[in-house]
């Protein structure tokens, strides 16, 4: 019953809008406070503790690089090899937006971000080809979710901390899953636009304009390539790769006199303000996930959970809907840290590999940047496009069950994201 009314009393702080960080701080304390779990005393030690990690260097690491894309100008030049890419489809312009989503999801690991840069840069000319604005808007939008689907990706990050697996070993599982999310989006917008007949490309493939949009894009290439090719070979862990890649981008920006050196300030404090949101959370969350565990929290959620006939898919399903529903009303990073915790031993009950687990977990979850009321994509490009957010959302939906199904099939099919491990 303690526990019980702690929890409630998250629940409360949560509904009046205390800030998420605090919330889980008050809500630790009560339960340590009230339930003997763990002595009062190791609370400052267990904070310095949970964000002393290496691995938490990679996050203001990969926002900087994504800030140093956009200011140079090296994030439009990879929208523009897309385009010459994909441009010649009938809804070519769409695909090659999406795909310029899921290029600069490479470099930022953030969904926000990718959604503002890549919105900025593609609405008028989403617009200018015939698609509605609300449309054109929920197309960035759910483009943009691959941010944290796709390596590197913050939440695996933030993921692999509260679990403590290594994010090498995820980034190395969620790469398929986030390219069949991609593609999930690609299709379902080629689909609605043969419907609604939005965009009708009439140009040709040009390979010579192909070439040309290379070679200008080259520099914008290199640093996903440097990012993911550095992780998957082995040479570099997630956070030596993000070093590396903000460094050859710094250097790329001052060399092409795109950036100078009086920008830093403002794109340090960028990454600043982000890092400032995010390691509260981690600090005060690992803590709150030893008091759940000390007090057998997970456990019993598990026994509750099994006695109403826990078979391994209805487990998956049950997931499925509990991670949708959270992700509608929470921030990824809020849901995993409270999630995480509870769901891994259920998830443990009916023989779940853990790599499969976060992969499924994290695809799910990133649902909820597209879902109202939360649906921080959709705020992002309602802010951006001046566009009512319900108008936007409802252009959603066919994206919503898109991305839906391909989460479901990553957590009945294990393969999907276990067939690296599994050779």
């Amino acid at each position: 019953m303690t526990v019980t009314l702690c929890l409630i009393f998250i629940v409360v702080l949560l509904v009046v809008g205390v800030p998420f960080w605090v919330t889980l701080g008050l809500g630790t304390f009560a339960l340590l406070y009230t339930t003997d779990a763990l002595p009062l005393s190791l609370i400052g030690e267990g904070l310095f503790e949970g964000v002393d990690s290496f691995a938490l260097i990679a996050i203001p690491l990969f926002i900087l690089t994504g800030d140093i894309m956009v200011r140079s100008g090296l994030a439009y030049q990879l929208l523009d090899f897309a385009e010459a890419s994909f441009g010649s489809l009938r809804s070519g312009f769409g695909t090659s937006t999406v795909m310029g989503c899921g290029l600069f999801a490479c470099i930022s690991g953030s969904d926000a971000a990718d959604a503002a840069a890549v919105g900025r840069i593609t609405m008028d000319r989403l617009v200018e080809r015939g698609y509605p604005k609300a449309y054109a808007c929920a197309l960035v939008a759910s483009g943009a979710c691959t941010g944290i689907l796709i390596p590197p990706s913050i939440a695996y990050i933030i993921l692999g901390m509260v679990l403590g697996v290594s994010a090498t070993t995820l980034f190395q599982a969620a790469f398929v899953p986030g390219v069949m999310v991609l593609v999930a989006v690609i299709v379902t917008n080629a689909i609605i636009n043969r419907i609604r007949g939005y965009e009708k490309s009439t140009d040709r493939f040009d390979f010579g304009k192909w070439l040309k949009a290379l070679n200008a894009a080259k520099w914008a290439l290199s640093i996903p390539i440097i990012i993911l090719g550095g992780i998957y070979s082995g040479w570099f862990t997630p956070t030596e790769s993000a070093a590396v890649a903000a460094a050859v981008a710094v250097a790329i920006g001052l060399i092409q006199k795109r950036i100078s050196v009086a920008q830093f300030p403002t794109m340090l404090g960028t990454s600043a303000r982000v890092c400032g949101v995010i390691l509260p959370i981690i600090a005060v969350a690992l803590l709150f996930a030893q008091a759940l565990t000390v007090n057998d929290v997970p456990q019993r959620f598990v026994e509750v959970v099994m006695s109403f006939g826990g078979d391994r898919n209805t487990v998956i399903f049950m997931m499925l809907v509990i991670w949708v529903i959270a992700g509608c009303f929470m921030e990824t990073s809020p849901c995993i840290v409270i999630l995480a915790p509870l769901m891994w031993p259920l998830a443990q009950k009916v023989g779940m590999e853990q790599v499969h687990f976060c992969v499924f977990m994290i695809t799910t979850l990133g649902l909820g940047f597209i879902t109202p009321p939360f649906g921080l994509n959709l705020f992002v490009m309602s802010g951006l496009t001046r566009t009512p957010l319900t108008a936007i959302a409802r252009q959603a939906l066919p994206f919503v069950g898109a991305m839906i199904l391909v989460s479901a099939a990553i957590g009945y099919i294990p393969q999907i994201s276990m067939f690296t491990f599994n050779k």
